[in-house]
């Protein structure tokens, strides 16, 4: 089912099931998101001393390293990515925190394959309870 999202392979498939416990470890995709390295977080130091949004250095680099390729990915073989990144480039965003972004939207998107148990589907409307 994790291979289902575009992007993801058989190999951050398996690293994603092996270092999450089978998604047991990790109660959101924020929380996931965190440990993978991708969500920058914001230091200031009193109220003269601001520093740049960076990641957390206890991030697992292994699977970060592994989503940036899957990021790559995705930007070539994804349309609603490539055009996403194209969007924010014209914003006069960063580049690599756009793929950054990117990378956040391959685990939110992992993380709702596995809660919803089903495949993953362009343009998915999710019936109404």
């Amino acid at each position: 089912m994790l291979q289902s999202v575009n992007g993801i392979g058989k190999v951050t498939a398996t690293a994603l099931l092996v270092y999450t416990k089978g998604f047991t470890a990790f109660n959101n995709a924020k929380e996931l998101a965190c440990y993978c390295g991708v969500v920058p977080f914001n230091k200031t130091s009193g109220s003269s001393v601001k520093y740049k949004p960076s990641v957390s250095p206890f991030a697992n680099m292994k699977l970060k390293k592994l989503l940036h390729l899957c990021a790559m990915s995705a930007l070539q073989n994804d349309s609603e990515m490539k055009a996403y990144f194209e969007r924010k480039l014209l914003e006069g965003k960063n580049k690599m925190s756009i793929i950054n972004a990117i990378r956040n939207k391959l685990i939110h998107r992992v993380f709702a394959v596995i809660r919803d148990n089903r495949r993953y589907e362009d343009n998915y409307v999710r019936p109404c309870a």
